[in-house]
């Protein structure tokens, strides 16, 4: 899917890394459960039929988690008012008889900078109408998850400060987002690491949180994501899109010293 698998700023490790290693996992032979076998490095791009618990012989978090990409164009671009690396590839999910997608996206870094941008267009490429479902499955490991750390959502805290390790894995919350771009930090204590996710809340309005900092795992989940949950646990409704139309989305992730961040703490935000 193009994702992201070792992230480091300044020296530091930010993903969190699967004792498994990277490696592959076909969401339907292997199971209801196959992507707990895989997920890991930074990012796990998740949907586009289906995010969340196993259903209705869908698996954990649908069927585009670990689809081969095609890369397309990589390289620099020393012309551009920002001056930036880039990639762009495509990923094709699809089975005969199931909904069909398209994925293109494009990855840019500002050369000198601190951010990563991710811009991403799903197409129903079936004969079909189908739900455009998307979760992206960021993963955050120490050091920049350590004692002290914080979530932030649009300034107000909805996770933390963490003690580590806890003793059981957490329920997933949901957090809805406000405004047209989401604000999400992650911000560690002392001269540890601190992220800032933003993101386009028009496609991906919603924030869930998932974590297991239990020893030998200690991972925490910042998941933007397409859609609510209902008290049960499965997914709101979703209109679908006809086939040929598109949904876009768009991320952008920083990296800082935890000493820019701390005007950032306080309040709490809103919790479904």
């Amino acid at each position: 899917m193009l994702d992201i698998a070792l992230l480091s700023w300044r020296g530091s490790q930010i993903a969190w890394q699967s004792p498994a290693g990277m490696r592959p996992v076909d969401v339907f032979a292997g199971g209801p459960r196959a992507f707990e076998r895989g997920f890991g490095g930074f990012l796990n791009t998740c949907g586009f039929d289906h995010i969340r618990q196993p259903t209705d012989g869908l698996p954990l978090h649908g069927s585009a988690p670990f689809t081969p990409a095609r890369l397309m164009d990589s390289g620099e671009n020393w012309d551009a008012e920002e001056p930036l690396l880039y990639c762009e590839g495509e990923a094709v999910c699809r089975r005969q008889g199931d909904p069909a997608y398209r994925m293109r996206r494009r990855v840019e870094a500002p050369i000198g900078g601190a951010t990563i941008r991710i811009r991403d267009t799903v197409e129903v490429i079936g004969p079909d109408p189908a739900t455009v479902l998307a979760l992206y499955h960021f993963n955050v490991g120490y050091p920049a998850v350590r004692d002290g750390t914080e979530v932030l959502l649009d300034k107000g805290r909805v996770a933390g400060p963490l003690s580590i390790p806890e003793t059981e894995a957490r329920a997933a919350t949901l957090h809805r987002a406000y405004g047209d771009w989401a604000d999400c930090r992650v911000v560690s204590p002392d001269c540890g690491p601190a992220i800032d996710f933003r993101w386009r809340t028009d496609t991906l309005p919603w924030l869930q949180l998932w974590r297991n900092l239990r020893p030998h795992s200690g991972v925490l989940s910042i998941e933007p994501c397409s859609i609510g949950r209902l008290t049960d646990g499965a997914n709101e409704p979703s209109l679908p899109l006809n086939a040929g139309e598109a949904r876009s989305f768009a991320i952008d992730i920083a990296f800082a010293s935890t000493r820019y961040n701390r005007q950032f703490r306080g309040g709490r935000g809103a919790q479904v």
